[in-house]
């Protein structure tokens, strides 16, 4: 299907998403899901294979180890959704049961003011209901003997809700159970927006097949293109595409439990993958914007910056083998790299629903619920987002998240 322009049914929709990756598809999913919103919608994607989007580069995991109560509660609501999908998806019997593999994130702290961060962002977490534990040097090499701790002042670990999850599955059926009822997907291109003569609303989109389409509501949903969308409508967002780099090894002797998502002090973060292997990530010291289309790989990174941390961290992985390794973006929100949503502050039915930072995937349930509330009812209903709305950025009031990865 990729490289194939497809031309939409009908030249009115009441919604039109440009990006039909995870956001775009949890938006699309939960507006065919909402009872009381009976309007049309169409999703418009560059490339449906997702071959290249954010999506498919992810480390698939989720965590509550965050330091503002709403982030902590965001990812609550994806545990829930993705151990009782079938419930959420009407008891569709076809609906897979999945389960998280619950070896959790383990934040390592090796100054006292990173122990602090820890310690008050754990009590965040459990006045919203996680269960995260801080842990000595001791208790942690005690636990996980494998950790070279000799540096370490304290830990952070959450085992509830808190690990692996097949991302791939809800992706797909939220396509699939969305196309079933009615939304339309359609694989081209929005090459132009055009507002109303007051500036207020936009009335259509152009698409590189030629198409105008009239649109009730746009949900710019583009991932690390936000701004290349946003801006066809004379709209400044501050996301550009970040690089991150990813690395799949086994290792000569496999640790013999579940290796938790190590976050390493320098940033290099390592996570348990099953079968003596394991998944690593991480970046330049030096981590500017780059193209769109910039999948390059920096072979140098592995062999200077991350072997020797994970080596440092956890000598049993003195002797690994890469497996596989690719480059993928963040939607980097520059501003405060949490999550941009709501309506534009002057363009009224422009709706973001960008810049998540690397912590895109877990935050899709309640963020693509949020988005289609707010345009069924004009405002949020489950969980209360208003934090995360777009007027933030020109009144400079940034959300402060300690736990950005």
């Amino acid at each position: 299907m990729a490289g194939q322009t497809q031309s939409p049914q009908k030249t009115q929709y009441d919604v039109v998403i440009v990006g039909g990756a995870i956001m775009g598809a949890s938006a699309a999913w939960f507006l065919s899901d909402n009872a009381d919103f009976d309007g049309t919608v169409l999703v418009i994607d560059r490339d449906l294979t997702y071959e290249a989007c954010s999506t498919t580069h992810t480390n698939s995991c989720m965590r509550q180890q965050f330091s503002t109560e709403l982030n902590v509660r965001i990812s609550q609501f994806a545990a829930d959704f993705v151990t009782n999908m079938p419930r959420y998806m009407g008891n569709d019997d076809r609906v897979p049961n999945l389960s998280i593999r619950n070896f959790g994130y383990m934040y390592l702290a090796d100054t006292e003011a990173f122990a602090g961060v820890l310690k008050e962002s754990q009590a965040v977490q459990v006045a919203a209901g996680a269960a995260t534990k801080l842990m000595t040097a001791d208790e942690i090499k005690a636990a996980y003997p494998f950790y070279n701790v000799d540096d370490i002042v304290l830990g952070s670990i959450n085992t509830v809700g808190e690990g692996f999850w097949d991302a791939t599955a809800v992706f797909d059926w939220w396509r699939k159970s969305a196309r079933e009822r009615g939304v339309e997907y359609v694989e081209n291109e929005v090459v132009a927006i055009k507002r109303n003569a007051a500036g207020t609303r936009v009335e259509s989109v152009t698409l590189k097949s030629g198409e105008v389409i009239t649109c009730g509501h746009i949900i710019n949903a583009s991932g690390p293109r936000a701004v290349a969308t946003s801006r066809m409508a004379g709209i400044e967002v501050p996301v550009e595409p970040r690089k991150r780099y990813s690395w799949i090894f086994s290792a000569e002797q496999p640790l013999d439990v579940d290796l938790p998502l190590t976050i390493d002090p320098s940033g290099v973060h390592v996570r348990e993958n099953g079968g003596g292997t394991y998944q690593c990530g991480g970046h330049s010291d030096v981590d500017p914007a780059v193209d769109y289309d910039d999948y390059t790989m920096d072979f140098s990174i592995w062999e200077n910056h991350v072997w020797p941390i994970l080596a440092t961290r956890i000598p049993q992985f003195e002797a690994i083998k890469v497996q596989s390794e690719w480059a993928g973006h963040y939607a980097m929100n520059t501003f405060d790299h949490n999550a941009i949503m709501g309506p534009h502050t002057e363009v009224e039915n422009f709706i973001f629903l960008n810049g998540f930072s690397g912590h895109g995937l877990q935050q899709a349930p309640a963020m693509g619920r949020g988005t289609a509330e707010w345009i069924t009812y004009g405002g949020y209903r489950e969980l209360d987002l208003k934090a995360f709305n777009f007027e933030r950025i020109p009144n400079n009031r940034p959300i402060v998240e300690k736990a950005i990865i």
